[in-house]
């Protein structure tokens, strides 16, 4: 499986379509002005892109956004002046906000459906399968532990990704997403 993943226009289209507006609210809150949040949020976009092939595919693309434009708005305040750090903290704009929350939200929603399609599949596979991706062991060293043939494990995944391609097929663009991008 390819863990390094290069975003092509249309997916960055798409992604820039589906955040810019809440992350140029999300800048607003710390900026309070949203022509200068605008061009925060824009420079963040243009930052993803440029670093598109090395960004670390681990992280969700929502988090890697919104903690760019918060640290960008932080330094924009920093470099401006405007705002004292004591405000920003009475006015309850410190990390936690509500863009980030909603991408928690939805991360905690995207692995209950995983840990689900999970559990439903048979207890062999699902103990392969779980070798593999949780415990990082390979093909040889499960069959190994299982006493059962490295093509028994070959099998036993497949039909355990099939399954999972199959039961997660409405979230697979946000999963490329959430899981190939910061």
């Amino acid at each position: 499986m390819n863990t390094h993943f290069t975003l092509n226009e249309h997916d960055f289209e798409l992604l820039f379509r589906g955040h810019f507006h809440g992350l140029c609210h999300f800048a607003t809150g710390y900026v309070k002005d949203f022509d200068i949040a605008r061009e925060i949020v824009q420079d963040a976009f243009a930052g993803l892109w440029e670093k598109r092939a090395i960004i670390d595919p681990s992280r969700s693309v929502q988090s890697y956004l919104s903690t760019t434009v918060r640290n960008k708005c932080l330094n924009y305040l920093r470099d401006h002046k405007k705002f004292s750090y004591n405000l920003l903290a009475l006015e309850g704009l410190g990390p936690e906000t509500e863009y980030v929350q909603n991408d928690r939200l939805a991360e905690v929603e995207l692995e209950q459906r995983i840990s689900a399609a999970i559990g439903e599949l048979p207890e062999k596979c699902r103990e392969i399968f779980l070798l593999s991706r949780q415990e990082k062991l390979k093909y040889q060293q499960i069959a190994d532990t299982l006493g059962i043939s490295v093509k028994t494990v070959e099998t036993q995944m497949s039909k355990a990704l099939q399954h999972l391609r199959l039961r997660l097929a409405d979230y697979l663009s946000i999963m490329i997403i959430l899981i190939t991008l910061p």
